[in-house]
C-alpha cells in the first residue's frame, strides 16, 4: 500500500471556502477528501507529493478566506478498510439505496452499488440523496441524460435504471472518471458513456435530462453552457449549493429562461429543478 501526505486545513469562513478548496485541489493530484469540523483534510500519495504542489490553489492567495494548514505524513493508508468503518448507505424513500459491496443487500426497487475508494464527507452525501429524490420523481424513460461532475457515477447509474438513454457522465477528475466507469461497469449499465473533462466536452450536444451536482462557483460559470444543450422542455437539476446560494443560482437561470419546478432541502444543503 502507498504512503500518503495528508494536509489539514482550517477554512474560515468554512462555507463556501471548503468547498472551493476541495474544487481547486481534485485538479491536483490529491485522491482523497474529507470534511472536518473546521474545515478540510486531503490526501495525495507521497510519491506524487512536489513541494509546490499548492502553488496553484487560488484560494490559499484570496483575501476573502482565511486558511492555514498542517501536513502529515501517513504510512500506508488502506482506503478501503478506512471506508469500511466510516462509509454508510445512502437509503432514499425507501426505494433506493446507494451502498458498498460489504454492505448487506436488502430488497429495494434501485439498489446501487460502488466502490467508495475516496470519502466525500456527508456534505456531498445530502447533495446526492436530493439529486436522488430529484431523480425518483422524474420520469426520465428514454431521455438523454447528462451527469455532469458525476464523481462516483451514482446519479448517471440510478438515471439508467429507470430508463433514460443515452447517457453521458464527465468528470474533471481522473479518479472519478475511472471510478465511473468501473461503477457503471459494476451495475450492469450499458448506456453510460464516461468522459473526463470539463463543460468544454458540451459544445453541440442537446440533452433532455441534465444533472449537475457540483459547487456554487461553477455552476454559475458553466450555465450558460449547461442551458445551450438543453432541449425544448429539458430538465435542469442542479446541487452542491447551498440555502444562502439561491439566489444567485435561481437569477442565473431564470435570466437565461428556465422555469423554477421545486427544491429540496437537507440540514443547509439545496437541490433545485428547473425546466427549459
Amino acid at each position: 500500500m502507498p504512503e500518503y501526505i495528508g494536509y489539514h486545513f482550517t477554512v474560515a469562513p468554512k462555507e463556501p471556502g471548503a468547498e472551493i478548496l476541495m474544487a481547486e485541489l481534485g485538479e491536483m493530484p490529491f485522491e482523497s477528501f474529507e470534511e472536518t469540523e473546521n474545515g478540510l483534510s486531503a490526501y495525495i500519495q507521497k510519491q506524487l507529493w512536489t513541494e509546490d504542489v499548492l502553488n496553484d490553489i487560488q484560494i490559499l492567495g484570496s483575501d476573502e478566506f482565511t486558511i492555514t494548514y498542517t501536513i502529515e505524513e501517513i504510512e500506508q493508508v488502506n482506503w478501503n478498510e478506512e471506508w469500511e468503518k466510516n462509509f454508510e448507505p445512502i437509503d432514499v424513500d425507501n426505494t433506493c439505496r446507494v451502498r458498498a459491496p460489504f454492505h448487506e443487500k436488502i430488497d429495494v426497487q434501485y439498489d446501487i452499488v460502488i466502490e467508495p475508494k475516496m470519502s466525500f464527507g456527508t456534505g456531498h452525501h445530502e447533495t446526492t440523496f436530493m439529486m436522488i429524490q430529484h431523480l425518483l420523481e422524474t420520469d426520465v424513460a428514454g431521455k438523454k441524460t447528462l451527469d455532469m461532475g458525476c464523481g462516483t457515477a451514482i446519479l448517471a447509474i440510478l438515471a439508467e435504471m429507470k430508463g433514460a438513454q443515452p447517457i453521458d457522465a464527465i468528470d474533471i477528475d481522473n479518479w472519478c472518471y475511472l471510478n465511473s466507469i468501473e461503477n457503471a461497469e459494476r451495475n450492469n449499465c450499458s448506456n453510460i458513456t464516461v468522459y473526463e473533462g470539463d463543460a468544454a466536452l458540451l459544445a453541440g450536444k442537446k440533452y433532455d435530462v441534465i444533472i449537475a451536482n457540483i459547487n456554487r462557483n461553477i455552476l454559475l460559470n458553466d450555465m450558460q453552457q449547461y442551458v445551450d444543450c438543453l432541449n425544448e422542455n429539458a430538465i435542469l437539476l442542479l446541487s452542491g449549493f447551498y440555502e444562502e446560494d439561491i439566489p444567485f443560482i435561481d437569477a442565473s437561470c431564470t435570466e437565461k429562461g428556465l422555469k423554477f419546478v421545486k427544491k429540496h432541502q437537507k440540514n443547509n444543503w439545496v437541490a433545485l429543478k428547473y425546466i427549459n
